[in-house]
């Protein structure tokens, strides 16, 4: 058993309410290390900029990353982020009306002044007593600082999520008027400080494939609604229909890219898959580092906009989990940050059907059906153990032996298996950290699927920072088809695959999956376009339902 040693994290308050988190060295043995970057190597992604200003500014180094961001500002003239950056730094220093005025400028290059309430609330307490701190909070006492965000949608249920600037209660009328007259009031919800003051409201008997309007309501305020919060269940469960989804991954906070999210929302999909590097995280120890990284996305106006109407349906992967290429071991409780830390701050930043076998047995893997297509989420990082040790497991026992009851139960004429990491061992050459690391364990799935003659199974995934189609020929069955995409709004990008067999393989632009299902046809069919940041399809593949069957 790998062995977890990190000493407490301790905050260090002064008079002025400046502090430094001390993070000591730690150690968990083996390859699964994750420790995160405590440079400024990697400002050539903006996704890492700030996360690296932010660690030095943890740990007290205000100095080092003064000087930084001071360059980067100086070469990135009103850059928000650095902006903001400046003003919580200077916040440490005690400089209070210096970082008032970089928070002020931060929001007149467009930061989205909910940033200044959601926080992280640590890094804002010693702005508290400033008059720009105090309008902002007057501002969101009856608006929602983030969300609302539509998740755990079915054909006659919904659930919506939001964060709020105190404490609050949070009730949802909806109606299928867009003027709300004889609205359906939902109960209400508590926003809790614990929870990084989120709730989720959840509403049931509602009409099949039916467009539904909504308003929120924060505490005494009144309810609140505009053009976006509207959206739509899914078909009944079991009748065949035509439906489109969007997936992928690799969605690290790039400004310029965060258009993507207008792009998918133009093709109005009836839900989005995120299967996995949804934020970026990467550093499992710091509960800040975990909330800000999360936050600073949902306040971006386009994905407000987007999951406001289309419902959300998540797993993570190593950088939303840990760091890049990592594993948490077999143990629920080692190391401890996996239950502690990582789970509920996923948790509580999104609002899926389901989480794994909850907190007994931790996880973000799940199921959900749109008509007569099974969608089985899996969590491919939580239990998986190290592929260098033998027996080697990704999913751990607990959750394969939920997956093979999930394929024996389901019955629709799809069933969509999703991994956080691609299922072809050509994607990512010898590397052990797609199911290529996993080689026994993936052969029992498909053996499973050929042995219980399970029809109609699709693999969707994402990891690779690309869009891929792959077919995994077998012996003894029919092939296995598998979409990917992961490059939503990364800037970095992975070298396309044609010449190791990929169908089609496309990096430049950013992109993303749409999934077509069409059951009502006598041959039903599924087809994947890969559409770019600019709504064009440079790739598409179709498969018929007939193709995945056993002959």
């Amino acid at each position: 058993m790998q062995r977890f040693c990190l000493a407490i994290l301790v905050i260090l308050t002064s008079a002025t309410g400046s502090f430094a988190q001390i993070i000591p060295d730690y150690d968990l043995g083996g390859a699964s290390r994750p420790k995160p970057d405590m440079s400024f190597r990697n400002e050539n992604q903006y996704k890492r900029v700030h996360q690296s200003s932010l660690r030095f500014i943890l740990r007290g180094e205000l100095d080092k990353t003064e000087a930084f961001l001071d360059q980067y500002l100086a070469d990135h003239s009103d850059d928000a982020e650095t902006l903001y950056m400046l003003g919580i730094l200077h916040g440490q220093r005690g400089n209070i009306k210096t970082a008032e005025d970089f928070l002020k400028q931060a929001i007149a290059a467009e930061l989205p002044d909910g940033r200044l309430v959601a926080g992280p609330r640590e890094m804002m307490k010693p702005l508290l007593g400033t008059r720009l701190l105090q309008d902002v909070m007057a501002k969101y006492s009856t608006l929602p600082v983030h969300g609302p965000l539509v998740g755990s949608v079915t054909d006659s249920s919904a659930a919506f999520w939001v964060r709020t600037a105190t404490e609050a209660e949070v009730q949802v009328q909806l109606s299928e008027s867009v003027d709300l007259s004889d609205g359906k009031k939902t109960k209400s919800a508590m926003t809790r400080a614990s929870e990084d003051y989120t709730a989720v409201i959840s509403v049931s008997g509602l009409k099949a494939n039916t467009e539904y309007f909504y308003a929120v309501r924060i505490g005494n305020g009144p309810f609140h609604s505009n053009p976006d919060q509207r959206f739509r269940t899914l078909a009944p469960t079991g009748k065949a229909s035509k439906f489109v989804i969007a997936f992928g991954g690799g969605a690290g906070y790039v400004p310029e890219n965060e258009r993507m999210w207008n792009t998918i929302g133009s093709f109005d999909p009836h839900a989005i898959l995120l299967l996995g590097d949804n934020v970026y995280i990467d550093d499992p120890e710091s509960v800040v580092m975990q909330q800000y990284t999360y936050q600073r996305r949902q306040s971006r106006p386009e994905w407000r906009k987007l999951t406001a109407r289309s419902p959300v349906f998540t797993i993570w992967d190593d950088h939303d989990f840990s760091t890049n290429d990592s594993w948490g071991g077999a143990d629920i409780d080692v190391p401890f940050w996996k239950k502690d830390w990582a789970f509920p701050i996923f948790r509580q930043n999104w609002a899926n059907p389901a989480y794994g076998g909850g907190d007994d047995q931790p996880g973000c893997w799940y199921k959900f059906n749109i008509g007569d297509v099974d969608f089985i989420m899996l969590d491919c990082r939580y239990y998986r153990t190290s592929p260098r040790q033998k027996p080697s497991s990704m999913l751990g026992a607990v959750q394969k032996k939920w997956l093979k009851e999930q394929l024996l139960a389901a019955n629709g004429t799809f069933k969509v298996i999703c991994s956080s990491v691609p299922w072809d061992f050509r994607t990512k050459g010898d590397s052990m950290d797609t199911w290529n690391g996993y080689k026994e364990e993936h052969e029992e799935i498909l053996s499973f699927i050929e042995q219980k003659k399970i029809e109609g199974v699709v693999l969707m995934s994402a990891d690779r920072h690309r869009s891929d189609a792959w077919k995994i020929e077998r012996e003894n069955g029919y092939g296995f088809y598998e979409f990917n995409s992961s490059r939503l709004t990364n800037q970095h990008i992975h070298p396309t695959m044609e010449k190791a067999g990929a169908i089609f393989s496309y990096n430049k632009p950013q992109s993303f999956g749409l999934v077509t299902f069409d059951t009502t046809l006598d041959d039903p069919q599924v087809t994947y376009d890969v559409v770019n940041i600019d709504g064009e399809k440079p790739h598409s593949l179709t498969v018929q339902r007939s193709e995945l069957s056993f002959r």
